[in-house]
């Protein structure tokens, strides 16, 4: 697989990395641990390099995952982390500097690393100086504890500020052909600053595969049921945006999924989306997608396609979004 380099960061990660949340968090169906594993090994013998985790996934228990899995790779790959809430208190944000140091800390016995590659802030806590926050991973990098840091989901003014004082080597926030938010603002910002941006949910949690619709029966305990835009009116009503996706797909003999994932590579060549899944065949049709090349003209027609398609329902309750953009 091709590599990306992260903004001017230096940080160089395959095209396609793998976001491993929903292996242990998330959509409510139980996985199989060595099942999970097997899907990682798999995806690094396809060349992927990037892998991304968090402290709340679980919570602890997908950074243990990913630390056992990737334990016999060191020095071969990337493992993205996250800090910012309160795990034991979730959704309470906390990024106290004497907070940071302690996630850092735990992350890296569960890591099994002796530095974490890329530390994102999960999420902006207002009640915190985001240069505070900046000085404390300054710090844990002066220490040898963290290589590079990132952002998730701020807004432009932060990322400015946070840059000013420990350079970003990433952001990492929705971005998708149905979640297209970023390119008003974020997208310009990062370019300028010379930052990477790293999408996640970039197959809008599954809807762009083609596989879900209003009828579709959603686990219980899964978190999407808590999102607007996948209540099943909201599921029925964006089906022309997959029915796209499907034309498109059917003329290069790819997927729904792959034609959104090439979309994404093809905005930026600093954009590198994490799509997470828990099964092998999706891995590879995902990883896959960095093959595929869309012209100009097949651009142009997505997005004249796309002005004539309104999504419907937004991707996060109110409440949860209070915490973005900041």
């Amino acid at each position: 697989m091709n590599k990306r380099q992260l903004g001017r960061s230096g940080l160089e990660v395959s095209a396609i990395g793998l976001g491993c949340m929903t292996m242990s968090h998330g959509f409510g169906q139980g996985t199989n641990k060595q099942e999970m594993i097997d899907i990682i090994h798999a995806a690094i013998d396809r060349g992927v390099t990037l892998f991304d985790t968090a402290e709340v996934y679980g919570p602890f228990t997908n950074e243990e995952l990913v630390g056992e899995a990737l334990a016999p790779f060191k020095g071969r790959v990337t493992i993205a982390t996250k800090f910012g809430f309160q795990a034991d208190a979730y959704p309470k944000l906390n990024c106290q500097p004497a907070h940071i140091r302690e996630v850092c800390e735990a992350s890296l016995k569960r890591l099994r690393v002796e530095a974490i590659d890329l530390f994102y802030l999960h999420r902006v806590d207002p009640t915190v100086a985001i240069e505070d926050v900046a000085g404390a991973v300054k710090d844990l990098v002066a220490q040898g504890k963290v290589r590079h840091w990132g952002l998730s989901e701020a807004g432009a003014k932060t990322i400015r500020r946070a840059h000013a004082v420990l350079p970003l080597a990433a952001l990492q926030s929705e971005y998708s052909l149905w979640t297209r938010e970023p390119e008003a603002e974020i997208l310009p910002t990062l370019e300028e600053l010379g930052i990477g941006l790293v999408p996640f949910s970039p197959l809008g949690k599954g809807y762009l595969t083609g596989t879900l619709d209003g009828n579709t029966e959603l686990h219980a305990t899964d978190f999407r049921n808590r999102l607007p835009r996948f209540t099943p009116e909201a599921r029925q009503a964006n089906l022309p945006l997959v029915g796209l996706l499907r034309q498109i797909a059917d003329s290069k003999g790819a997927t729904p999924a792959q034609i959104a994932l090439a979309w994404i590579l093809a905005q930026k060549p600093w954009i590198v989306p994490i799509p997470g899944t828990t099964k092998m065949h999706r891995m590879h049709e995902n990883t896959s997608a960095a093959d595929i090349t869309l012209s100009a003209d097949d651009l142009k027609a997505i997005d004249t396609a796309l002005a004539g398609i309104q999504i419907q329902g937004a991707r996060y309750p109110e409440a949860m979004m209070k915490t973005v953009g900041l």
